[in-house]
C-alpha cells in the first residue's frame, strides 16, 4: 500500500520582478535566434520566453505577409499573465514587409503596453547610436525580398550605397551558411563609400563572426540578431557582452554613463 501524501508548509515565492522577462516570436522554421540569445543574454535575472509562429518557405513577400493573421494569437502564448519587459518579432524581412506599425498593432492586441522590438528598427537605433549615415546592405534573401529591406533603410533616412543578396529562398538553408561564405560575402559586398554594414536575417548565423568581419572591413557591422539582443539588454539595463562588435562598445559606454 502506498504511503499517504503529506502536505508540507513553508512555501515561499520569489517576488514579482526578480527576473526581467523578454518575449520572442520566432518563425517555426528559425534555427538561429535562440542559439544567439543563449550566447548573449545573461543567465541570471533575465529570461527569454519563445513562441513560434507558423511559416511556410520560400521567403517571398507573399509568404511573409501570410503570417500577420496569426501574430496576435502567437504573441498571446508568451507566458500569459506574466509581465514582459519587451517582445521581439524575430524576422527582419517579415517585419519590413508587414510594416513596423502592423507588427506593433498585432502584438498590442495580445499584450497591450509591452514595447515591441523588430530587427531593422533595432538596427536603426544602433546606427543612430554609432552616428552612421551611409550603409551597405547584405541579405541572404531572394532579390524580391531584399529590395524592401533596402527601401526601409532609405525611407528611414540612411543612404544605402550598395545592396547585395545571396538569392536564397529557404531560411533553413540560410541558417546553415558556412562562416567562410558569410565572411567572403561581406568582403565582396563592402564599398569604401559605406560607413558601416548591415547583414540582414535572423536566421543567418552571423553573430559569432561580427568581430572578425569588423576587423577585416575596418568599420562597424550590425546584424539582425545582434541589434535585437542589444535593444533587449538596453531595456533590461544590462550591458552587451564583449566580442559582439562596436555596437556593444556603445552599449557599455552608455551603461557606464548612466
Amino acid at each position: 500500500m502506498a504511503s499517504p501524501i503529506e502536505t508540507l508548509g513553508g512555501v515561499r515565492l520569489d517576488p514579482d520582478g526578480s527576473v526581467t522577462r523578454m518575449g520572442l516570436v520566432a518563425l517555426s522554421t528559425d534555427l538561429t535566434f535562440e542559439r544567439d540569445a543563449a550566447r548573449v543574454l545573461p543567465h541570471d535575472g533575465l529570461a527569454l520566453h519563445v513562441a513560434r509562429i507558423a511559416f511556410q518557405n520560400p521567403t517571398t513577400p507573399a509568404n511573409l505577409r501570410a503570417m500577420l493573421p496569426d501574430l496576435s494569437e502567437t504573441a498571446a502564448l508568451l507566458v500569459p499573465g506574466v509581465d514582459l519587459a519587451a517582445i521581439c518579432f524575430g524576422c527582419t524581412s517579415a517585419a519590413i514587409t508587414l510594416g513596423d506599425a502592423a507588427i506593433d498593432d498585432a502584438v498590442a492586441r495580445a499584450r497591450p503596453g509591452v514595447p515591441v522590438i523588430t530587427p531593422a528598427r533595432a538596427a536603426l537605433k544602433g546606427f543612430a547610436a554609432l552616428g552612421i549615415q551611409r550603409i551597405v546592405l547584405l541579405a541572404p534573401y531572394l532579390r524580391e525580398t531584399t529590395r524592401p529591406v533596402a527601401e526601409y533603410f532609405s525611407a528611414a533616412g540612411l543612404e544605402v550605397v550598395r545592396a547585395c543578396c545571396l538569392d536564397m529562398a529557404d531560411d533553413r538553408d540560410i541558417a546553415r551558411l558556412s562562416a567562410d561564405t558569410i565572411i567572403s560575402a561581406a568582403l565582396a559586398a563592402d564599398t569604401p563609400e559605406a560607413e558601416a554594414m548591415f547583414i540582414s536575417c535572423t536566421s543567418m548565423p552571423t553573430l559569432g563572426l561580427i568581430a572578425e568581419i569588423e576587423r577585416r572591413l575596418g568599420k562597424p557591422l550590425l546584424t539582425s540578431n545582434q541589434a535585437c539582443l542589444w535593444q533587449m539588454l538596453g531595456i533590461a539595463g544590462r550591458p552587451m557582452p564583449e566580442g559582439y562588435g562596436r555596437l556593444a562598445d556603445v552599449h557599455r559606454a552608455m551603461a557606464g554613463a548612466a
